[in-house]
């Protein structure tokens, strides 16, 4: 497999394009538009004031070494969750990060963390991922860790494990996906080769539940109903939509 932290640092930029679509969508928004300081692709930033979660979208050469293409980022604040680390990720995405965990950051028996690494890849060492069994329909599609472990089954719940039963039917081939709450920041990112406005309003559809279910985390955590242990429960029926259990608290 090739060296995903060679491809990290040498990628060139990729010619922009797509932006007319983009460009058009932020001007019905009221959003400010502009080229990428390297011209491979653009940035959109939210209007102040505006009734809307995010505060930029990026496109453009991909700053993550596990997209091969260009990368749509869409970042915001997600207030309240402190020092809370969650991660959902297609499982498509998730074998490739496996992959690059193994062959790029363990060597012999001694597991290294490279700094370099972004953080999402050093958390598949730290943390454990939630069960499949807890995660119902979506656990076909994708995975999901925490730091707190029971956190990231409080997140998937109700309307953001429906939005994410539903991102197949607009994201590219292959489905690659990721979503990661980081230092109250929270940040989705999908390989995209020409976005268009569909694309966006789907994409910011989940970027807006995802940061909303996040701040709900936060607030429960806060009260003190997420506990710090792994749940003994974790071999439960599903919480999510399609299983028939209660939500693990």
């Amino acid at each position: 497999m090739e060296n995903l932290f060679a491809r990290w640092f040498g990628k060139a930029p990729a010619a922009a394009s797509g932006r007319a679509p983009a460009a058009a969508w932020a001007a019905a928004g009221g959003h400010r538009f502009a080229l990428s300081k390297d011209a491979s692709g653009f940035v959109i930033e939210a209007q102040r004031g505006a009734a809307t979660g995010f505060q930029r979208i990026e496109w453009g050469t991909a700053q993550r070494p596990y997209f091969d293409g260009r990368e749509l980022r869409i970042r915001g604040e997600a207030p309240g969750v402190r020092d809370l680390q969650m991660l959902v990720v297609s499982r498509t995405l998730m074998a490739v990060l496996d992959r690059a965990v193994f062959e790029d950051i363990t060597q012999g028996n001694e597991t290294r963390i490279d700094d370099r690494a972004p953080e999402e890849m050093r958390w598949l060492v730290l943390y454990p991922k939630l069960p499949r069994s807890v995660m119902g329909a979506i656990g076909e599609r994708y995975a999901a860790l925490s730091n707190l472990p029971n956190a990231s089954a409080v997140w998937l719940e109700g309307a953001l494990a429906e939005q994410l039963g539903r991102a197949p039917q607009w994201l590219p081939t292959e489905g690659l996906l990721i979503i990661t709450v980081h230092r109250q920041r929270i940040t989705l990112r999908c390989e995209v080769e020409e976005p268009d406005a569909e694309l966006f309003d789907a994409a910011l559809k989940l970027f807006d539940t995802a940061q909303a279910a996040a701040r709900r985390v936060g607030e429960e955590w806060a009260a003190g109903r997420i506990g710090s242990e792994r749940p003994s429960r974790w071999g439960a029926p599903s919480v999510m939509p399609g299983g028939d259990g209660r939500p693990v608290r």
